[in-house]
């Protein structure tokens, strides 16, 4: 018995293979989804690309969704909530014009996965989620990836997060019927709040700056966004 008995080297090792073979996969899922989806389609900014390109997306979903994680659409994550669009993802991150040295807050932290993006684009990112189950399962999936610069909170997103303020960069990923005035007292001075507004069946994506005190706003994109729940949007989602 030449080997003693011992399995062969390469059985022994195998698990190590298949772990760096699903990493290549992975990885060559996002490089398409970040060329196919993103780029061609407009966003260009090289920071929020190269962002998305290593933030692992199929970590950020529940099992039985893996296989789509990469896929060009918003997927359930529970509770009624999603994790948006890749191109809405890139597009919001886009127009919050980062340039590493901001204070943000996300309104909607959901499975943490736009937390994530912002993380490696701001110097700290402050979440709010207003289901408690989904901000513990973000928090904990958030610190276990090594995201240490995410404060994750459980509470009224639309009443912003006073403690932390301001900031200059807001990104609300639900959509409110119209923009809630605690996000837009709580934006910093030249600041940019991203949000969905508009009903449940056509939404525009706003991008609203502040500037020497006065504030302005543009259309992004047509979009569709579960709803914003809490004292300045929707009182539940049937409303």
């Amino acid at each position: 018995m030449g080997n003693n008995g011992k399995a062969p080297a390469e059985k022994t090792a195998k698990p190590a293979d298949d772990a760096a073979s699903a990493a290549e996969d992975y990885l060559e899922q996002r490089r398409a989804m970040v060329e196919e989806q993103i780029r061609e389609r407009g966003v260009a900014a090289p920071r929020v690309l190269a962002a998305l390109l290593v933030v692992p997306r199929h970590l950020f979903v529940p099992d039985d969704c893996v296989a789509g994680a990469y896929s060009d659409q918003p997927l359930p994550i529970g509770e009624g909530q999603t994790i948006s669009q890749p191109y809405m993802v890139a597009v919001m991150t886009e127009a919050l014009e980062l340039s590493g040295s901001e204070r943000v807050l996300e309104v909607g932290t959901g499975s943490g996965y736009q937390a994530a993006v912002l993380s490696l684009l701001a110097a700290e990112v402050y979440t709010v989620e207003s289901h408690a189950s989904l901000a513990l399962a973000a928090r904990q999936r958030l610190a276990q990836l090594g995201y240490a610069n995410v404060h994750v909170h459980s509470g009224d997103g639309t009443m912003g997060l006073p403690e932390a303020a301001p900031f200059d960069a807001i990104v609300v990923t639900a959509a409110a019927p119209r923009t809630p005035p605690p996000l837009v007292e709580q934006l910093a001075e030249g600041g940019r709040l991203v949000i969905p507004v508009g009903q449940a069946d056509q939404q525009e994506l706003l991008q609203v700056r502040k500037t020497a005190g006065q504030i302005t706003s543009r259309a992004l994109h047509y979009c569709r966004f579960v709803p914003l729940v809490g004292r300045y949007a929707w009182r539940n989602p049937n409303e």
